[in-house]
């Protein structure tokens, strides 16, 4: 009897073991399809908002272009949207899951046209002098290793080789990059790439610098016979008033007169970076986009959406 009773109380123990692990296996599941859902539902906000915000943006651009005249940063497109609650927007319905959601919208507009376009430096097959003598005073005035310039404009010239018919690819020919962050196909090192992201660019056709948007540095690369200290200065005059035309700004640095009759330069501009990013709850989502707007017609010809980076250690939040 206390045999059978020992191996009673064996299976009974054996049944709640069986019971419990099956509950939990089921609890987890459950656990892990709200999860999946929550994810989902995040993840469809997230775009909505973006492109409602990205449409804002375009609509903006839009607006500034019925003006005409010169671009500058002292214009609505070039003042960054601060991070806003957009809780209230997202339902109407306040016994919803979503009722008690912290969502938050930022974002900005700059100004591609500020930077040195990587598409300058190919004209008609070949390498453009001024371009690539602006990229060189670029990558001296950075301290980087001028072999790396060297590398880029040699493979950049074989990325945009055309084929004659029936001529069969180069298996090594390099693949041309669709942005900056992409430069390492072509053989810059990774720090080259991270110290010329704020003053370069990759736009789908060739474009002069505007010298209302553009950085110090990026003016003195620009702009042959002009020093840093001259450049420095036209950043400094144009917070005051910006370049009405190039004539103004001729008027106090010369040297940009013979840049501007080479058609490197101007005060206007028709690519933009248009940069959005929502959090909600925990989950954060950044999307970069690039316009193009020819009068009054603004389209989008470039999207990229994903996760927002971690912050680095030590960082500030």
């Amino acid at each position: 009897m206390k045999r059978q009773s020992g191996a009673a109380l064996l299976a009974a123990m054996l049944t709640v073991t069986l019971v419990a692990t099956l509950a939990t296996a089921a609890l987890w599941q459950q656990w892990r399809s709200v999860e999946i859902e929550a994810a989902e539902r995040i993840r469809v906000q997230s775009a909505w908002l973006l492109t409602g915000a990205l449409d804002w943006a375009r609509l903006i651009l839009r607006e500034d272009a019925r003006s005409g005249g010169a671009d500058h940063l002292a214009e609505p497109w070039a003042l960054p949207l601060q991070e806003a609650r957009l809780s209230s927007f997202l339902s109407k319905d306040d016994s919803s899951a979503d009722a008690d959601r912290d969502a938050f919208l930022s974002g900005q507009i700059s100004d591609l046209q500020g930077r040195l376009n990587l598409s300058n430096l190919i004209e008609n097959g070949k390498l453009s002098a001024p371009a690539a003598q602006a990229f060189s005073r670029l990558f001296a005035q950075l301290e980087l290793p001028a072999p790396e310039l060297s590398t880029l404009t040699n493979q950049l010239l074989a990325a945009q080789t055309v084929l004659k018919p029936g001529e069969n690819p180069d298996p090594l020919t390099p693949l041309m990059p669709r942005s900056v962050d992409q430069l390492g196909w072509l053989g810059l090192s990774t720090q080259t790439v991270a110290a010329l992201k704020p003053y370069i660019t990759l736009l789908p056709e060739r474009t002069p610098i505007n010298l209302n948007t553009a950085s110090a540095e990026v003016i003195h690369a620009s702009v042959p016979g002009l020093d840093m200290a001259d450049a420095t200065r036209l950043v400094a005059a144009r917070e005051a008033a910006h370049f009405a035309t190039l004539a103004d700004a001729g008027r106090l640095a010369p040297a940009v007169n013979d840049a501007a009759a080479s058609n490197q330069l101007a005060v206007a501009t028709r690519f933009f970076e248009v940069r959005g990013r929502v959090r909600l709850d925990q989950s954060v989502v950044e999307e970069m986009s690039v316009v193009q707007r020819d009068g009054l017609n603004v389209r989008t010809i470039s999207r990229q959406r994903g996760p927002a980076p971690a912050p680095a250690v030590g960082a500030p939040g």
